[in-house]
C-alpha cells in the first residue's frame, strides 16, 4: 500500500496549491482528482474559461462599437461562437497542462479517480476503469469544491435550462437569455452573450444585483449594465421554469405579489453553488458536516477528525478560488509547525463584467449594522485623464475609513482594471494603512490607480485634486 504524509482530494486552486506547498515543505504528497484534467472547477468550467469568453466577447464589442471612435474602420464584425469556444478550450488546456507540469516538478503523485475514505487514514481511489487502489495518508486535505445549485422546482435539462457549465459551451448565441440570479456568475455570463448580440434579462430575488457587495457598487453596475442593454427584474421570486421545444418560460412574482412571465430560448440558472461531498465516504472517517452540508472545521481548518482538514468551497466562507488557495497554503504550513495567517475580511471579491467590479474589507452597510463610525471618500473614473484616453469613463472608487483613526476599513471599485486595482486596498488594509497614507503615496500618471489616491484624499481631508 502506497503511503504519503499528505493526500489532497480535489485538484482545484485550493487543492493543487495545498499539494504544492506541502511538497515544498518536504512532505511526501499525493493528489486525487476524478476528472482527466487537473484544475477543478476554476480551470475547467469556472474562472478561466469564463474569463476567456469575456475577453473574446469584449474584443467583439469593441470592434463593433468602439473601434470607429479610435479611427479604426473595419467591416461589420461577425461573432464566430464556435471559434470562441475553441479558443476557450485552448486556454483551458494550457492552464491544466501547466498544473500537470507543477505536479511533476514538485514530485507530487497524481491519482486519477474518485477518492473516498475507508478510514481516517486510508483512502480508496476508484479509477475510471472500475479498478481500485487504497493508499494510506498521515494527513488528508479535503478540497472537493462545489457544484452549481438550483431551485427544487427547476429541471435542469442542460440544453435550454442550463447551469454555468453548459453556458460555457453553447453552440449558438441565444436570442434571449434569461438569467435567474443577479450574482457574479450570472452577470459575467450574461455579459458575454449580451455583447455577442443576445437579449439578456436578469431575474433577481433581492432588490439589487451583487447583493453581498457594497451598495454603491450595485447601484453603479446596474446603471452601467442597463446602459449596455441588460434588463433587470429585481425583487422578483421565480416560481416555475417550463421548457416547450426551443422556448423556456419563467413564471415569477414581482415585489407587488403580481405574477409576471418572461420567455427566452435559454435560461441560465445561476443561484449560487453548493459544497460537493458526494462519494467522499465521510461517514467512514467520522467527519462531520454542518447544517448546510459543508465540512465542519475549526479555526485551523481542521475537521473533528484530527488528521483531516478541509479547505475552499467545501467549507464555510466565500466560494472564491483565491480564498481556497490561501487556505491550502495555511493548512500545509500548519502541518509543518508554522503559524500562518489568513484575514478573511481581506479576501477581495471581483465581478469580471466591463467595467470590472471589486471590493475588499467592510461595506458601508456592514459598518452601519455594526455601529462603527466611519467616513467615506469617492472619486469618479470619468475625472481621470487615463479613463478619458481609453474611453473607460464609467465607475468610481469608494474608500471607507474609520472616522477617528482614518484607518482604511474598506475599498470598493467599479472601473477599468478594478480586479487588479483592488490589490492596493488589500495591501493597505493588511498593513492597517490610513486613508492619508494612500493619499500621500505617489501614483503614476496617467493611470486608473490615481482614482484610488483621489478617493483617499476625499476620505481623509475632502480635498481631491481633480474634482
Amino acid at each position: 500500500m502506497s503511503q504519503f504524509d499528505v493526500t489532497v482530494i480535489g485538484s482545484g486552486p485550493g487543492g493543487y496549491v495545498a499539494a504544492i506547498r506541502a511538497a515544498q515543505l518536504g512532505f511526501t504528497t499525493a493528489i486525487i482528482e476524478k476528472y482527466p484534467t487537473l484544475g477543478g472547477t476554476c480551470l475547467n468550467v469556472g474562472c478561466i474559461p469564463s474569463k476567456a469568453l469575456l475577453d473574446s466577447s469584449e474584443h467583439f464589442e469593441n470592434a463593433k462599437h468602439n473601434f470607429a471612435g479610435h479611427g479604426i474602420i473595419i467591416n461589420e464584425p461577425q461573432a464566430d461562437i464556435a471559434r470562441m469556444i475553441e479558443r476557450k478550450n485552448e486556454v483551458i488546456k494550457q492552464n491544466t497542462d501547466g498544473i500537470s507540469y507543477l505536479m511533476n516538478k514538485n514530485k507530487i503523485t497524481v491519482f486519477e479517480g474518485v477518492g473516498s475514505f475507508e478510514s481516517a487514514t486510508q483512502i480508496k481511489v476508484t479509477k475510471n476503469d472500475g479498478s481500485t487502489e487504497t493508499i494510506e495518508s498521515k494527513y488528508t486535505i479535503i478540497a472537493t469544491g462545489s457544484k452549481p445549485s438550483s431551485l427544487p422546482f427547476i429541471t435542469l435539462d442542460k440544453e435550454r435550462v442550463i447551469t454555468s457549465t453548459e453556458a460555457l459551451n453553447l453552440k449558438e448565441i441565444p436570442k434571449h437569455l434569461v438569467v435567474i440570479g443577479g450574482g457574479v456568475i450570472g452577470l459575467e455570463l450574461g455579459s458575454v452573450y449580451l455583447r455577442l448580440g443576445a437579449q439578456v434579462t436578469v431575474v433577481e430575488f433581492m432588490d439589487k444585483i451583487i447583493p453581498t457587495m457594497d451598495g454603491a457598487l450595485s447601484k453603479e453596475l446596474t446603471k452601467v449594465l442597463k446602459k449596455q442593454g441588460m434588463k433587470f427584474m429585481l425583487s422578483t421570486a421565480v416560481s416555475a421554469v417550463e421548457r416547450n421545444g426551443d422556448t423556456v418560460k419563467i413564471t415569477a412574482k414581482d415585489k407587488k405579489g403580481e405574477e409576471v412571465t418572461v420567455e427566452g430560448d435559454y435560461c441560465l440558472v445561476s443561484v449560487g453553488r453548493r459544497p460537493y461531498t458526494d462519494g467522499l465516504g465521510l461517514e467512514k472517517a467520522g467527519v462531520e458536516l454542518d447544517e448546510r452540508g459543508r465540512v465542519k472545521v475549526n479555526d485551523h481548518l481542521q475537521t473533528n477528525v484530527a488528521n483531516i482538514y478541509a479547505i475552499g468551497d467545501v467549507i464555510k466562507g466565500a466560494m472564491l478560488a483565491h480564498k481556497a488557495e490561501e487556505e491550502g497554503v495555511f493548512v500545509a504550513e500548519t502541518l509543518a509547525g508554522q503559524k500562518p495567517h489568513i484575514n478573511y475580511n481581506l479576501i477581495p471579491g471581483v465581478v469580471y463584467t466591463w467595467p470590472e467590479v471589486a471590493g475588499v474589507g467592510r461595506t458601508e452597510e456592514q459598518l452601519k449594522e455594526e455601529g462603527i463610525a466611519y467616513k467615506v471618500g469617492s472619486f469618479p473614473m470619468r475625472a481621470l485623464g487615463r479613463s478619458r484616453a481609453s474611453g473607460d469613463v464609467d465607475g468610481l472608487v469608494k474608500i471607507i475609513a474609520d472616522e477617528k483613526t482614518d484607518e482604511v476599513l474598506g475599498m470598493h471599485i467599479v472601473g477599468a482594471r478594478a480586479a487588479d486595482l483592488i490589490a492596493e486596498g488589500v495591501i493597505a488594509m493588511e498593513f492597517r494603512a490610513s486613508a492619508e497614507d494612500i493619499a500621500r503615496s505617489s501614483h503614476a500618471h496617467p493611470t486608473y490607480a490615481e482614482a484610488i489616491k483621489e478617493a483617499a484624499l476625499d476620505a481623509t481631508a475632502k480635498r481631491p485634486i481633480h474634482m
